[in-house]
């Protein structure tokens, strides 16, 4: 459909729910002069549909109210409580109840859909319920209040239909003190969503909470008392079940009444049909949301509505945009417990591979949904625990990457991998952002936190599923600009990390279950689980991999590796100061040479090993180990290097030894876990060849010893590095270092560098000196004794792996086929090298492909 010439254009919308609204503000932001009447039935202005069960948690009517501005905007005129009643399509005119004519140039149809009733004896009795509207939620409230003091007794609720709104509306029956039983004619609950494995773990997970479910069971008639208020059910099979209120969610019919009546085309289950421009079959008419056949179907989610809303706003101001079609994804927390279904989640797609880890005993089922090589995401089920949704559900069709064990992170301790969305991927799906509109809303729009972002993008304004995905993305970004984000560390701490700390250092608690017992709420997430792990492995100093420390270890840290994009992994072992025998060098060269890696030369002198497979790489740092190498720690938010000038032991300016105090504070810090990664740089004189003044800390040799700075780091915001103290001797030096690290990591934010944690500091640089150098908190002794502890604690991570059999079964490509290796990586030959190939250059097939010998393939 083209833009009209006319001046204005008289837009009707005959709805005003949720996709209505959408409609109404995108079309706003597109067009200038546009007349556009919205025509409600309900007399109220449109509110959120997705949030109604919060109605009966203690939210009003006016909370669930959507954004007003559209509505009050001058070039809109909203009439509620005034429904159409006859579309005139010769004389492009709507006639509402009222009998009030009304003119267009374009009507577009968004009148949704509503509760059907089954066609049962009694389904109208007094007592019974739709879950649809604020009118019913408010009714269905009433009614129990009131039925519950006349009995003076609770009552006992049955819920009809056990898909998504029906297991909604059970939990709001148990909310209001109701006995409630969901009934499903089908063999599982939300059979649209889930697969029998994942619908039996959800129906224990709700038996758990106290709600009854009863499955294959068809009504087939309601019974009535006396006062003519229903008083039970009779069941096909011939069984009776009591109940003092019904709840029907059977599903939702299409409103497309208007449109038979007018002559529309309607779809073969109902609905007006639309074509990809959302256009039916008079091209003066458009239609949206619930109440539009694409393709045949109907679909009653908000998501595909919205998708519709953005489509046939673009259409009427000239755009090309087209509907991409349903995606029927979906993310709830269903009665308390976490249930989301993406993509092809019943593997319909020929060949697709399912891949599934289920722990009946902590009710948990995960499933993902691979293309038949393997590398493809095609869809998943989430039950139990659907924290990785946000990281999967924008990588549907996409490369998995080498292990897709580890989004199902299992209770060894597997977590999905974290690294950053691609511009283009799908992070709200409800309102189609992009993580890269989410980046634009931080670096364009100047969104300063995850809230304005949602306001200025609607990321995450409507479920709410995918809101974690994007203060994760917001949090990144305001990092790379140097910025901080919330005090409290996420939503399952209303803490700050330094408060967190104090908090866990003063319980003596030990374990991430029994601190978000005492100080949180909920599960937890990627976000306080990483950050707790630290502060844990600095006040207790167990394993990455130990117990119950390996299920809260970021990304890296769960291999003890670096993933690379291709989805290998880097090796880096620790060479002290850069410094490494000529033997070391060899056998550095003769692994990288057997396994075929990338060598590199790092700018903190040491050699990155790439394009290691998972399952290689207990094979290769055994082979480390055994010539007397260690963990680099470059997959930790710990100490990566301690860079350095040769000094004076070969350098005719060189004044002190700073390789040898480079290999000291190496060996020192190794290891020590931090709120982030943090360097050090050691000069052997004034000419700074080591910059150590770039560094977290740097120290400067001096006629009249080390003079010592602190705060500064390269990256996104570069900073020098502020002179802490001159002259210090080694002893005195080391103990100021000390003392500022264990400060730092006592008192940063999550993912905070010394930098910013510095020029936050109250009192600068003069209190800084004042408790490290006079122990103006009396901290000092403490601090001491703290890093004293992790000097004489500290185990080579990958030495202590390489004897536990435990540790090293999570070292396998794939769950079912361990030693089978990744087919999805290829590389190609460069400069003497392998580096991961291009998309290009895999279709070519001129690859070396993993696992097979390193021939070019022709």
């Amino acid at each position: 459909m083209t833009a009209s010439t006319d001046s204005p254009r008289r837009i009707v919308v005959v709805g005003a729910g949720m996709v209505a609204h959408r409609f109404v503000e995108s079309l706003l932001s597109r067009a200038g002069d546009v007349d556009i009447t919205v025509l409600g039935e309900e007399g109220r202005r449109p509110y959120d549909r997705v949030g109604l069960t919060a109605f009966f948690s203690g939210s009003s009517p006016d909370d669930l109210t959507l954004e007003p501005a559209p509505l009050q905007d001058e070039r809109v005129s909203f009439v509620g409580g005034d429904p159409v009643i006859r579309i005139d399509r010769g004389a492009r005119t709507v006639t509402t109840r009222s009998r009030n004519v009304i003119p267009y140039d374009t009507l577009v149809l968004a009148t949704g859909s509503y509760a059907a009733r089954p066609g049962v004896d009694g389904a109208d009795l007094p007592g019974t319920f739709v879950y649809r509207t604020l009118d019913d939620v408010a009714g269905l409230r009433e009614f129990v209040s009131a039925r519950s003091a006349q009995l003076g007794r609770p009552l006992v609720g049955t819920v009809i239909g056990g898909g998504l709104l029906g297991l909604e509306a059970a939990g709001a029956l148990q909310g209001l003190g109701v006995d409630a039983t969901v009934v499903q004619s089908s063999d599982r609950l939300m059979s649209a969503q889930l697969d029998l494995a994942g619908g039996s773990t959800l129906r224990r997970l709700i038996e758990a909470k106290g709600i009854a479910v009863r499955t294959e069971s068809r009504t087939t008639r309601l019974d009535q008392d006396r006062s003519g208020h229903v008083t039970g059910l009779e069941f096909r099979d011939g069984s009776y079940a009591r109940t003092d209120v019904v709840v029907f969610t059977v599903g939702v019919r299409p409103r497309d009444e208007i449109g038979r009546e007018a002559g529309l085309a309607i779809g073969p289950y109902g609905g007006v049909e639309i074509d990809a421009a959302c256009a039916t079959s008079d091209p003066h008419i458009l239609a949206i949301g619930e109440v539009a056949a694409y393709e045949g179907r109907t679909v009653g989610l908000v998501a595909p509505g919205y998708a519709m809303a953005e489509v046939a706003a673009d259409r009427l101001v000239g755009g090309a945009a087209a509907f991409p079609g349903y995606d029927d994804s979906t993310k709830l927390k269903l009665s308390g417990v976490d249930v989301a279904s993406f993509g092809d989640a019943f593997a319909t797609t020929p060949g697709a591979l399912d891949v599934v880890y289920a722990d009946p005993v902590s009710g948990v089922y995960k499933k993902l949904v691979l293309s038949d090589d393997a590398k493809t995401l095609l869809g998943g089920i989430l039950v139990g625990d659907a924290s990785a949704y946000g990281s999967l559900r924008p990588l549907v069709g996409s490369a998995l990457g080498a292990d897709p064990a580890a989004y199902l992170m299992p209770a060894d301790g597997v977590e999905a991998p974290t690294g950053d969305l691609p511009d283009e991927a799908i992070v709200c799906s409800c309102s189609s952002v992009t993580a890269g509109r989410i980046r634009g809303a931080v670096h364009e729009d100047g969104c300063a936190d995850a809230t304005a972002v949602k306001a200025c993008t609607k990321a995450g304004a409507t479920c709410g599923s995918c809101f974690t995905m994007v203060k994760k993305i917001v949090g990144k970004e305001l990092t790379k600009l140097g910025q901080t984000v919330s005090n409290a560390m996420c939503e399952h701490f209303d803490m700050s990390r330094r408060q967190l700390f104090d908090a866990i250092r003063v319980s003596e608690l030990t374990t991430f279950s029994a601190i978000i017992e005492r100080f949180g709420h909920g599960r937890g997430c990627d976000i306080c689980k990483p950050a707790i792990a630290s502060i844990l492995s600095g006040l207790v100093g167990s394993h990455v991999l130990e117990g119950e420390n390996a299920t809260l270890q970021d990304t890296n840290d769960h291999v003890m590796a670096n993933l690379q994009k291709d989805g290998s992994y880097s090796v880096v072992p620790r060479m002290p100061g850069g410094e490494v025998t000529p033997e070391g060098l060899i056998a550095v060269g003769q692994i990288a040479k057997d396994f075929g890696l990338y060598t590199k030369i790092t700018g903190g002198q040491r050699v990155d090993m790439f394009g290691a497979r998972l399952e290689q790489l207990p094979l290769i740092w055994q082979r480390l180990v055994d010539a007397g190498f260690e963990s680099g720690h470059a997959y930790g938010k710990s100490l990566r290097t301690v860079k350095s000038c040769v000094g004076s032991t070969w350098c005719r300016y060189g004044v002190l030894d700073s390789v040898g105090m480079a290999v000291k504070l190496e060996l020192r810090y190794r290891g020590l876990r931090a709120p982030h990664k943090f360097k050090l740089g050691v000069s052997g004189c004034a000419r700074e060849c080591a910059e150590a003044r770039g560094k977290d800390v740097g120290v400067v040799a001096t006629e009249n010893g080390w003079n010592m700075y602190v705060g500064g780091n390269g990256g996104f915001t570069p900073r020098h590095a502020q002179l802490l103290a001159e002259g210090l001797d080694d002893d005195a030096l080391i103990t100021a270092i000390d003392r500022f690290f264990m400060y730092y990591i006592r008192t940063a934010d999550r993912l905070q560098r010394t930098a910013p944690w510095f020029e936050e500091l109250e009192g600068g640089i003069e209190e800084l000196r004042r408790v490290i150098f006079e122990d103006s908190l009396g901290i000092c002794a403490d601090l001491d004794t703290q890093m004293a502890r992790h000097v004489e604690d500290y185990e080579d991570e990958w030495a202590a792996t390489l004897r536990d059999p435990e540790k090293l079964k999570r070292f396998a490509s794939f769950v079912n086929a361990p030693d089978t290796p990744d087919p999805s990586l290829a590389y190609v030959a460069e400069r003497g090298q392998v580096r991961p190939a291009f998309p290009e250059e895999r279709e070519s097939g001129a690859v070396l492909i993993a696992g097979t010998t390193l021939e070019v393939r022709r």
